[in-house]
């Protein structure tokens, strides 16, 4: 920013500041219209404070106590039960308007509401000292405020389409300020917010949990207190498995790690001191560490996913009634808007970008399963909205594949429970940090016997016991060549941590039947008795028992797992072999908390999206014994030749069925059966070791 861009950005702020206090004073407006926009005001009010004392340095003579107290009156209005009374719940502020009497009260309110989500997600940016971010949105709330005082003099209320304008033109003319500062933060190392606290605070004292501005429980304090209390050789085991499996990564792909620059590293809030070993580990391998908060704003969310740090969870539901705020904006102009400016902000950044060798994952689990309530107030998109999200995810997507080449770049994921997990966490952590260190060689050995029986398959076949229906069979594509070739990974403790899985990218053609899993967990959200149909490798269709209204889990399926889609394509067909994990689930009945990563190794999975190859298809793979592995692409994967955007989805959902369900697992060719499962066991000779969690 140069002097006179400085100078002029002082100048509003200086202006808008005192617009919002005016807006905190006057009396313009009748209730609720009144409490909306004094609330507003008074907290845009308290991120000005907050902004003023980062920028001054005054921040380091607040103690741990104002920094606590502060935090809670951040988030206390959308945090437990004050969120049924909040101005962003649609499904408090439609019916309060409608009471109102306010003309068009339903469109008016869902942009009311949608306005104090994105004033508080400037939360972070008054923490960073980022004034820019600051002042546009303030202007955006006092032109707001305006447009409804003038309507006021004469006792009406403006028409929905004016206050749509108002946000529109917001949204489209500073994508070139909010896209380029995330792609900064993204890209950039010299970007050091959260950095600086890592690796400069006192991870001893809980006052650094509130130096971010992410909102913190209980469960923050109790973790950052059990990981200071772990001894030295503990917190090196978990960090060194945790950047030893990126660098693995690199090698067993064969990517050159020594041409990169910097890694992303993702976590959430209590695992600091983890964290700042992992990032002097990267930095011995060259790499700068990259670490940035996940989105907060219209265009940098991630709707319900969390990319980046964060903290607590303030309101899942809160979350989800704003996950499809966009498409209340959503046109084609906004769509080429958008990816012209990531284009040029990716182009601005080209060298750091194309020096970045990808994301480090640090996930948690143990928070309580969650069934979000479908409002018919939140927004939601149309058909034609949800084409054009689509549409922009995909071209979103090629952009940053251009800039960060997918076959120059690798990744590692752990995860580790978090205090909510219960009365047991200490036990599961040790547990977890067991599980994190399996040994390698052990399983890739087992796991060589199941992939050569299965290379002798076309088809394999699924099915379910007791109550579970599954009824499936995956097929296989030709193996031309036995000997050098092979048709599954044989996935150990590298970039997916822990150990335990063969995977493969099925042939479509032949792929048909049902799934079935009586709970499963993805993605935050807790699916009951869910079923997707297959034909030919198609999700042909699916139900679950999250509702009474079987249209509305339909909806929550097509929402979550399907990504606004028709269908999907099964992208992944793998057998978990990590029955510790298993045993573990079973012995704390965490089977509904686990993550993912761990979940899809404690039982066959199938994953409802892209393949494991998205992207890298013509990057020729290897395992251990030297066989290529040579089903890295499927039907739809292949059109990438003619139609990238055909080729992909952006979307990779991994469902696993727990091995107590299970009849049994065959691979099956022409002339005979084998197996590799019998009612929940591993019974194919070489692998039978795997039994032993499970008795």
């Amino acid at each position: 920013m140069t002097g006179t861009d400085s100078e002029l950005l002082e100048e509003r702020y200086g202006l808008v500041s005192e617009r919002i206090r005016e807006i905190g004073r006057e009396q313009a407006f009748t209730k609720p219209l009144s409490s909306y926009f004094s609330y507003c005001a008074s907290f845009l009010e308290m991120l000005f404070g907050i902004l003023d004392r980062t920028l001054s340095g005054a921040t380091k003579d607040m103690d741990t106590s104002a920094l606590s107290a502060e935090n809670h009156r951040l988030y206390e209005d959308i945090t437990g039960s004050a969120y049924d009374n909040s101005f962003t719940n649609p499904g408090y502020i439609v019916p309060l308007f409608e009471k109102a009497g306010i003309t068009n009260a339903k469109e008016l309110a869902r942009y009311l509401s949608f306005l104090l989500v994105q004033i508080r997600g400037l939360i972070p940016y008054a923490y960073e000292g980022n004034k820019e971010i600051l002042t546009i949105h303030a202007e955006l709330f006092a032109e707001v405020c305006s447009l409804f005082r003038f309507c006021a003099m004469d006792g009406t209320y403006p028409e929905p389409s004016a206050v749509s304008d108002i946000l529109y033109w917001f949204i489209s003319d500073y994508c070139d300020t909010i896209i380029p500062d995330s792609i900064s933060a993204k890209t950039d190392p010299a970007n050091d917010f959260y950095l600086r606290i890592i690796n400069d605070e006192d991870l001893g004292d809980e006052r650094f949990l509130y130096l971010s501005g992410e909102y913190v429980t209980d469960n923050e304090r109790q973790l950052a207190r059990f990981i200071a209390s772990l001894p030295e050789e503990t917190i090196d085991r978990m960090a060194d498995t945790f950047t030893e499996g990126y660098r693995k990564g690199f090698v067993a792909a064969g990517k050159p790690l020594d041409k990169k620059t910097s890694v992303n590293v993702r976590y959430s809030l209590g695992f600091e001191r983890v964290i700042r070993k992992a990032v002097a580990n990267f930095s011995a391998m060259g790499l700068d560490t990259i670490i940035y908060r996940t989105g907060s704003l219209l265009l940098t969310s991630s709707g319900t996913s969390k990319i980046g740090f964060y903290g607590a969870v303030a309101n899942r539901q809160y979350d989800y009634d704003h996950k499809d705020d966009i498409a209340m904006f959503l046109d084609a102009d906004l769509v080429t808007r958008r990816i012209e400016v990531l284009r040029d902000a990716y182009e601005k950044n080209r060298d750091l970008a194309r020096g970045h060798a990808g994301p480090a994952v640090m996930e948690v689990f143990g928070e309580d399963p969650f069934t979000p309530l479908v409002k018919d107030t939140a927004a939601a998109h149309n058909d034609r909205t949800r084409k054009l999200s689509i549409d922009y995810a995909s071209r979103a997507s090629m952009v940053v594949n251009s800039y960060i080449p997918p076959e120059e770049r690798s990744f590692t994921i752990i995860s580790f429970p978090t205090p909510e997990i219960g009365n047991d966490f200490e036990e599961i952590f040790d547990k977890t940090i067991e599980l994190n260190t399996l040994d390698y060689e052990k399983y890739q050995k087992i796991q060589q016997h199941i992939i050569d029986a299965l290379d002798k398959a076309g088809s394999v076949h699924i099915k379910g016991k007791g109550d579970n229906e599954t009824d499936l069979t995956v097929s296989l594509c030709e193996l031309p060549d036995p000997d050098h070739q092979t048709h599954f990974e044989n996935c150990v403790a590298d970039v997916n941590i822990p150990v335990g899985e063969v995977f493969t990218s099925p042939r479509l053609t032949g792929t048909s039947g049902l799934l079935h899993v009586s709970k499963v967990y993805l993605k935050g959200l807790l699916f009951v008795d869910l079923k997707i149909r297959f034909k030919d490798g198609m999700v042909s269709d699916y139900s679950c028992g999250n509702f009474d209204d079987e249209e509305a889990g339909r909806q929550f399926i097509k929402d979550n797992i399907l990504y606004k889609r028709a269908t999907l394509p099964m992208g992944e067909f793998a057998i978990g072999t990590n029955t510790t994990a298993y045993r573990m689930a079973r012995d704390y009945d965490i089977e509904g908390r686990l993550p993912i990563l761990i979940a899809e190794k404690t039982g066959p999975h199938f994953a409802i999206g892209d393949t494991c190859y998205a992207h890298e298809e013509d990057v020729k793979v290897y395992n251990p014994d030297g066989k290529e592995i040579i089903s890295r692409e499927n039907e739809i994967s292949a059109k990438r030749k003619e139609n990238e955007k055909e080729a992909y989805f952006q979307c990779h959902t991994d469902i696993t069925i727990a091995f107590d369900e299970l009849l049994y697992i065959k691979a099956i060719s022409s002339d005979k059966e084998i197996p590799i499962i019998e009612d929940g066991r591993f019974v194919l000779d070489g692998t039978t070791d795997l039994n032993i969690p499970l008795e």
